[in-house]
């Protein structure tokens, strides 16, 4: 499991890649999505092989690429519609699937609350600069949390070498005259490449998070160019016709 998250006393994180599991291709092999036409006890006894192995429990949302969060305890069920979580309990993984997506993951470094979101274009994005992270932070905030002490780690992801979007997901970001040139690349007829993970960081960093690991837009970080490594919808879909989901979590072990 790939992760280069920090020590932080009481916190605990993982990201999957594709390796490990037993789905059958075009899913091969460590696939956590149920709603990507795998074998239903494949995914089953995936998601069972890595709640042993992190010896916790991932909660699983159905993600739809919008804005809603979730509070977890241990009486939420997997399967409710939401893009990010977080929670104050221990033992309960918040769990993003990605498949292209970014995952950000997010804790308090004195270990007082961790949190997770699922941050696709739309989602990011939002409605007037309201997006799943301000969400997310609104309701931290409300909680105590401080910029000051949260952490930030943005996992693998579609690239800028890579995501090629329309005109439509520039102007989803350049509101109000922010100056977001850097992270939009022309393209003829056009198109942009679009650089995902720094849109996440200036969202972040507009929110007083500054402490940010992880994803730093090299290549090294891109889904689509990594097959043997990491599912993407983007590339794969499009040749076999689905893919498989990976999944980062974070949660409190105290």
């Amino acid at each position: 499991m790939l992760l280069d998250w920090p020590s932080i006393s009481g916190v605990k994180a993982c990201m999957t890649e594709r390796q490990g599991g037993v789905s059958a291709a075009p899913w091969d092999a460590l696939n956590l999505g149920n709603h990507v036409g795998d074998d239903p006890q494949a995914v089953a006894h995936n998601r069972e092989l890595l709640a042993h192995t992190l010896a916790a429990r991932p909660v699983f949302m159905e993600q739809v690429h919008g804005g809603q969060v979730l509070d977890l305890t241990h009486d939420t069920p997997d399967g409710l519609q939401a893009d990010a979580c977080w929670t104050q309990q221990s033992g309960l993984v918040c769990t993003v699937m990605v498949a292209d997506c970014l995952p950000v993951l997010l804790c308090d470094d004195r270990g007082h609350w961790v949190a997770a979101a699922h941050a696709g274009w739309r989602g990011l994005a939002g409605q007037q600069g309201q997006g799943v992270l301000e969400s997310l932070w609104q309701q931290l905030k409300a909680q105590g949390a401080q910029a000051a002490h949260t952490r930030a780690w943005l996992g693998p992801c579609i690239g800028p070498q890579a995501f090629e979007v329309g005109p439509e997901v520039r102007a989803a970001f350049v509101q109000d005259g922010l100056d977001l040139a850097a992270h939009f690349k022309p393209q003829p007829e056009g198109r942009f490449l679009a650089d995902l993970a720094g849109l996440a960081r200036w969202r972040l960093q507009q929110l007083g998070i500054e402490q940010l690991g992880g994803n730093d837009s090299q290549p090294g970080w891109c889904t689509v160019g990594q097959p043997s490594r990491f599912f993407s919808h983007r590339r794969d879909s499009r040749v076999l016709g689905s893919t498989g989901r990976m999944a980062a979590g974070i949660w409190l072990d105290r």
